[in-house]
């Protein structure tokens, strides 16, 4: 029993190729509609598993082709995340025997698979382990940047993580690491490469410049819808990082940014001194944004694909407080009315201070001279009265 499947996202086809693969279909999968209509014409399956929007031939012109060219009957069903009631209308009136909605569970899938082909004979039954999957309607890149994390990295956490949760592809940079973080983040990814990118910089040049590298890279990806970046440590854990892309992919926010807020119901962690530096810290960057966030340096933030460039197109001018630069940059491209607009702070459940931090209490007091370098170089753009007043300040405190 041979079935096709064709999508132009990679990262959805892989766990449906790998799990009907695993109950004995014939599987082969295409991710660029134009070749798969090629495909179907060689390869004649039984079922054709079809996205609805794709880019140069759409999943409903793709049903037009099997319908008017197939001389033998062909199973057609639709996994789409379009829930448009004339599109589903105009699949079933073309003859398509099922539409699902992403997102649904891999089970859910097969059973709908064997109901209309039938089961092979060398099908196996799957393991509850590796049953509970759920095809996502967004594929998603992380970008982590490690620096000396041989001893820290949470292999185990990032593995079981993307094996259980499809569309997510993790992008761990090594910015120059002087211990065995390269050679652990390879093994991390053997076997799993398509979920998995090494990038390595030779040469340390710090988290700013190691998380610009990662995101430009994974925004090469054609089938990624968001890419965010996440810290090494897990200090915000893959869970809660899932939450913020589903605020962004329900809304029209271009910028999701974790908040580690205490409030009730949450469990948020961190050292005294750090927490009061802190927010002495964010006094004067809302200064400088002209915005109230209350926590701009979460090392938690998922950006809309097409806002990458602009926050990531130039080097940043300092080390550790690049996402009031990020932040900055969309104020000036989009205006500060705009910006506010498509920004979102969201309250994380969770944050853990964890133990062997990079950022150490005497970095914390640079970054005050560092927030007088971001109001200098944006001095003679949009909202300078309010800069240029914050500027005078943080000089004074830096100096």
């Amino acid at each position: 029993m041979k079935i096709l499947a064709i999508d132009d996202q990679q990262l959805v086809l892989l766990p449906l190729q790998k799990r009907l693969v695993e109950l004995g279909y014939e599987v082969k999968i295409e991710t660029n509609s134009i070749k798969g209509l090629k495909l179907f014409d060689a390869f004649k399956p039984d079922l054709v598993i079809v996205d609805i929007n794709m880019p140069d031939i759409s999943g409903i012109d793709i049903i037009k082709h099997i319908k008017n060219s197939s001389s033998t009957p062909t199973s057609i069903m639709v996994l789409s995340g379009n829930t448009q009631d004339d599109i589903i209308t105009q699949g079933f009136e073309l003859g398509i025997d099922d539409y699902m909605k992403k997102p649904l569970s891999l089970n859910e899938i097969c059973a709908r698979v064997r109901r209309l082909i039938g089961t092979p004979t060398s099908s196996v039954k799957l393991t509850e382990d590796n049953s509970n999957v759920i095809i996502q309607q967004r594929c998603v890149g992380v970008v982590i940047p490690c620096y000396n994390e041989e001893e820290r990295l949470l292999s185990k956490e990032f593995i079981d993580y993307i094996d259980k949760n499809t569309g997510y592809h993790l992008c761990f940079v090594n910015d120059g690491s002087k211990d065995n973080t390269l050679e652990v983040l390879h093994t991390l990814q053997k076997g799993r490469e398509d979920f998995i990118t090494v990038y390595n910089c030779e040469q340390n040049g710090g988290k700013a410049e190691a998380v610009r590298l990662g995101m430009l890279h994974m925004a090469a990806k054609e089938d990624l819808d968001y890419i965010g970046f996440l810290d090494a440590d897990l200090s915000t854990d893959l869970a809660d990082f899932d939450d913020l892309v589903k605020v962004i992919e329900q809304s029209d926010f271009k910028i999701v940014s974790g908040s580690r807020i205490a409030r009730m119901g949450a469990n948020i962690t961190k050292e005294s001194a750090r927490k009061i530096i802190s927010l002495t810290i964010n006094f004067f960057i809302r200064k400088i944004l002209s915005m109230d966030f209350k926590d701009t340096q979460c090392g938690a933030k998922i950006f809309h694909k097409d806002v990458i460039h602009i926050a990531f197109h130039k080097a940043f001018v300092t080390q550790w407080i690049f996402d009031v630069e990020i932040f900055k940059r969309m104020t000036h491209y989009y205006g500060l009315e705009k910006a506010r607009s498509i920004i979102c702070e969201q309250p994380l459940k969770r944050w853990i201070h964890a133990d062997g931090s990079k950022l150490s209490l005497k970095d914390s007091v640079k970054i005050i001279g560092q927030l007088a370098q971001i109001a200098w170089v944006y001095r003679n753009k949009k909202g300078t009265k309010s800069n240029n007043a914050s500027l005078n300040t943080l000089e004074m405190i830096s100096n």
